[in-house]
């Protein structure tokens, strides 16, 4: 993916990205503090918020290869089971029950895969939204924060799953955070930014 002279601005945010190769296949950091553009620039990837000015180049991905979780995730009003396996259903996919009951497993849904997803707790609406945006392997995942506000296991777990799945299928991960500490392991490439730009 390739980003040349893309601007946007929203309140006190003036995101400009000069120009930004985002290589394929790579884990990428984004990091910096809060309200530097970080979440605007996820948001116009996603093409969520349109740009006031510039170029993304996608480079051959459609939006359906790519997909984003939120750091206060937006659930459908069904059961846990059926948050999850939503991506597939909209794209045609098969449905493999047995690889979707052993993510739920590993990540403690299965118990609740019945329980309506608005009564959830918050860390379990990100691990629903992290199976939900995985399920379907997408070439590309945008995070926002979505590490941010998990316990320690659920934060390691979160990692062993990224790196994991990026190794099988060599997918495009773009992580927000405005930690560093913790985080720097996890990426092969970090762009660092602050007030709107990467410095």
């Amino acid at each position: 993916m390739r980003i040349t002279e893309l601007r946007k601005k929203i309140g006190k945010t003036d995101l400009y990205i000069d120009d930004l190769k985002i290589e394929s296949g790579l884990i990428h950091g984004f990091v910096g503090p809060n309200g530097c553009g970080k979440t605007t620039l996820l948001k116009l990837i996603m093409g969520i918020t349109e740009p006031d000015s510039g170029h993304i180049d996608y480079e051959g991905l459609k939006p359906s290869d790519i997909t984003m979780m939120s750091q206060r995730p937006y659930l459908m009003h069904a059961n846990v089971y059926d948050n999850i396996i939503y991506p597939l259903k909209i794209r045609g996919m098969k449905i493999d029950r047995n690889e979707i009951d052993g993510l739920m497993e590993r990540t403690g849904l299965l118990q609740i895969r019945d329980q309506y997803a608005g009564s959830l707790s918050s860390g379990e609406r990100q691990k629903l939204s992290f199976l939900r945006a995985m399920v379907f392997r997408p070439k590309m995942i945008l995070m926002d924060e979505t590490l941010s506000n998990l316990d320690q296991d659920s934060e390691k777990l979160f990692k062993e799953m990224i790196i994991e799945r990026h190794k099988e299928d060599g997918s495009t991960w773009l992580i927000v955070s405005h930690q560093w500490d913790g985080m720097n392991e996890l990426f092969d490439s970090v762009h660092h930014m602050e007030k709107g730009r990467i410095v």
